[in-house]
C-alpha cells in the first residue's frame, strides 16, 4: 500500500472534492502499473480505429455535404452530418469517462422538437456549435491516434519500464482534447439554442393567430357585411314600389348589423380586450370568468400592473384555461389566483372537475406551455384522474412602461 501524498492530505483526500475538481486537475500520483494505467493503455490503443473512423466520417460528410450545398439535398445532408457528429461526440465522452476518468457533462440536446417548421429546424441543426466542434475533433485527431497507437504498441515490447509515464503524458493530452472540444461550452450556449427555438415558436404562433383572425373576418363579419350591402341595395330598389317589403328588408339588415358588430367585438376581445388595456388584469379576468359555464372565484393581488405583453399573455392563458374548464372538466367550481412573487408573476387556476388533463391531450395545454416558454415562463399541470386539476403558470415580471 502506498502512503497518501501531501497533495491528498491538503485536499482532505475526499472523493467528492476530486469529482468537483476533475475537470481542472490532473489525476494524483499512483503506482507504475495499476488499473488506471491499464485503462489508459487500452484507451490509447483504441485511438487508432476510433480516430480513423471519425476522420473518415468528418471528411466524407463535410466534402459531400459541402459539394451538394447548391442542390436540394446538400444542406439537409450537412445537418444530418452534424447530428451524427453529436452522437460520435457522445460515444467519445463515454469512452473518456470510462477509461480516462474525465468528468465531462453532456451538452444540452438541440430543442428541435420545439422549433417551428422544417426550415427552422434545419437552420438550428446547421448552426449547432456542438456538432461543429465534434467534427473538428474528429478531423484533427487522426495523426495523434496513429502516434499514440504506435507508441504504446512499441513500448509494450521495448520500453516497458517507462511505459506508464509515457501513457500518463499521452492520456493527459487526450484529456485536454476532450475537455476543450467535446465539453459543453457554457450556459450561454444552451440559452442561445433555447431562445432561437422559442423565437421560431413565437413566429409560428403569431402567423397562426393572423390566419385565425383572417379566417374569422372572412367567414364572419365580412360575410355578414356583404349580405348587408346586398340587402340594403335590394331595399333601395323596392323603396318606392313596395315600401312595406323595403321596410322589412331594412329591419332584417338592422339585425345583420347587430350580429356583425357583436362578431367584431368578439374578434377584438380575442386579439386584445379593451377592458384589459383600460382597467388591467383584475377587471379583465373577472369579465372572462363571467362567461365560463362554471362559477369562478377570481383573486388578483398585485401592487402594480406588469408590462402590457406580460399582462396580455397572463390574460390569454387564464382565458384558455377557463375555456378548457367549460368544455372538458365537468367541474362545479373553479378559482383563479394571480399574484406577484419577487420578479415573477404567478397564476394558478384550479377546478374540482374530473381531472386527467395532460399537456398532449389536444386541449391546447401544449400550446400554452410553448407560449410561456417562449418568454422564459413555466407551465405546470397537476391533474390526477378524478381531479382536482391545478394549473400553475409563471411569467417574468416586467414593469409597465406607460
Amino acid at each position: 500500500m502506498t502512503a497518501p501524498s501531501p497533495a491528498a492530505d491538503r485536499t482532505g483526500g475526499s472523493d467528492e472534492r476530486d469529482g468537483r475538481d476533475g475537470l481542472h486537475r490532473l489525476p494524483p500520483p499512483r503506482p507504475a502499473y495499476d488499473a488506471h494505467t491499464w485503462k489508459e493503455i487500452v484507451y490509447l490503443l483504441l485511438n487508432l480505429p476510433v480516430t480513423l473512423f471519425g476522420f473518415i466520417y468528418a471528411v466524407t460528410m463535410l466534402s459531400v455535404g459541402g459539394a451538394l450545398t447548391l442542390t436540394v439535398i446538400g444542406l439537409p445532408l450537412l445537418a444530418l452530418s452534424l447530428l451524427g457528429a453529436r452522437q460520435l461526440g457522445k460515444l467519445e465522452r463515454t469512452r473518456a469517462r470510462k477509461l480516462l476518468g474525465v468528468l465531462v457533462e453532456e451538452p444540452t440536446p438541440l430543442p428541435l422538437a420545439r422549433s417551428g417548421g422544417p426550415v427552422q429546424r434545419l437552420w438550428m441543426a446547421l448552426k449547432d456549435p456542438v456538432g461543429w466542434r465534434t467534427l473538428l475533433y474528429d478531423a484533427i485527431r487522426l495523426p495523434w491516434g496513429i502516434f499514440t497507437f504506435c507508441t504504446v504498441l512499441t513500448s509494450l515490447f521495448v520500453l516497458w519500464p517507462v511505459l506508464p509515464y509515457l501513457t500518463r503524458a499521452m492520456a493527459n493530452v487526450d484529456r485536454a482534447m476532450v475537455r476543450g472540444l467535446l465539453s459543453p461550452s457554457d450556459e450561454l450556449e444552451r440559452r442561445i439554442a433555447e431562445l432561437e427555438s422559442d423565437r421560431g415558436i413565437v413566429v409560428d404562433t403569431a402567423a397562426a393567430d393572423l390566419r385565425r383572425i383572417e379566417r374569422d373576418l372572412h367567414d364572419g363579419a365580412q360575410a355578414r357585411l356583404v349580405n348587408l350591402a346586398m340587402g340594403l341595395g335590394l331595399a333601395k330598389e323596392k323603396l318606392l314600389e313596395d315600401p312595406d317589403t323595403a321596410a322589412a328588408m331594412v329591419e332584417e339588415a338592422h339585425g345583420e348589423v347587430k350580429l356583425a358588430l357583436q362578431e367584431l367585438r368578439d374578434l377584438a376581445r380575442g386579439i386584445h380586450p379593451a377592458v384589459l388595456t383600460d382597467r388591467g388584469l383584475d377587471a379583465a379576468l373577472s369579465s372572462v370568468s363571467s362567461r365560463c359555464t362554471v362559477p369562478v372565484k377570481v383573486t388578483v393581488d398585485m401592487p402594480a400592473r406588469p408590462a402590457a405583453a406580460i399582462e396580455g399573455i397572463a390574460y390569454f392563458t387564464v382565458s384558455e384555461l377557463l375555456q378548457n374548464i367549460s368544455k372538458h372538466s365537468q367541474a362545479r367550481t373553479a378559482s383563479v389566483d394571480v399574484w406577484r412573487a419577487d420578479d415573477r408573476l404567478l397564476i394558478q387556476v384550479r377546478d374540482d372537475g374530473r381531472g386527467g388533463a395532460r399537456l398532449d391531450d389536444g386541449s391546447g395545454m401544449r400550446g400554452l406551455a410553448e407560449r410561456l416558454g417562449a418568454v422564459d415562463g413555466l407551465f405546470v399541470v397537476d391533474s390526477p384522474d378524478g381531479g382536482p386539476t391545478v394549473v400553475t403558470a409563471e411569467l417574468p415580471w416586467r414593469d409597465r412602461q406607460d
